[in-house]
């Protein structure tokens, strides 16, 4: 059972029109949703949008999966809390040492920090074609201990890998996962999907859902549809 408070759903803001963007949130309540903002939105508009979202009352995941070297990724870290997101990320691939920089950094902030382990877009076939033949759920139990050892609070990871990380790194360890539809919902480009029922059932924390809610003619009826679903 998951330890982390609700709301569970994260609302992945994927606009570039500031109009349109604030017309969406303005229909949303800050006690049945986060949001996350991810690279088309921050790189638009900058800190400002991530400011703009709390002073409304919003817990914002900055979703910028940081990936560089150590130095460079704990100062973009704190850069990051000060702003004062509720979460954060960076990419599980950059090593132990990057990631307990990043720890370190963000040490005196309430910020969480979790580690990106393999992107849900991607399946078996596309990760052959770079040169890692493991299975993904192997390689995903790998970089979540390795995230988990270096201190992070969790993991992104699609909510198929939920239910073993939930068994090998324990109730505390925060999981949030991409990919989640509805049965009625277009896959779009995302290949490890579960609907929001299998993925908290699965032991998942949060789930991210961006176009089935953002695309939707009816976000807030679906975003409570969603909700009704989980608390089931």
């Amino acid at each position: 059972m998951s330890v982390f408070p609700k709301p569970h759903v994260i609302v992945a803001l994927d606009f570039a029109d500031s109009e349109i963007l604030w017309q969406f949130v303005d229909k949303l309540d800050p006690s049945l949703c986060r949001l996350k903002v991810g690279k088309e939105l921050f790189t638009a508009y900058g800190p400002i949008i991530v400011k703009q979202l709390i002073a409304k009352g919003f817990s914002v995941f900055l979703d910028l999966k940081f990936h560089d070297i150590p130095n460079t990724v704990a100062h973009a870290c704190k850069q990051a809390a000060d702003l004062g997101v509720w979460m954060l990320n960076v990419h599980a691939f950059g090593g132990l040492q990057m990631m307990q920089a990043a720890k370190d950094a963000i040490s005196s902030y309430d910020t969480l920090l979790i580690g990106v382990t393999v992107l849900t877009s991607l399946d078996e076939a596309d990760l052959a074609r770079i040169g890692i033949t493991e299975p993904p759920s192997a390689i995903v139990q790998r970089l979540a201990l390795l995230t988990q050892e270096a201190g992070l609070d969790g993991v992104v990871c699609s909510s198929q890998e939920a239910r073993i990380l939930r068994a090998s790194c324990g109730p505390k360890f925060c999981l949030v996962t991409p990919g989640i539809r509805l049965p009625s919902d277009n896959a779009d480009d995302q290949k490890r999907i579960v609907t929001p029922a299998q993925a908290i059932k699965n032991g998942a924390d949060y789930l991210v859902i961006g176009r089935p809610i953002t695309q939707s003619d009816s976000p807030v009826e679906k975003l409570n549809v969603i909700n009704v679903e989980i608390h089931k």
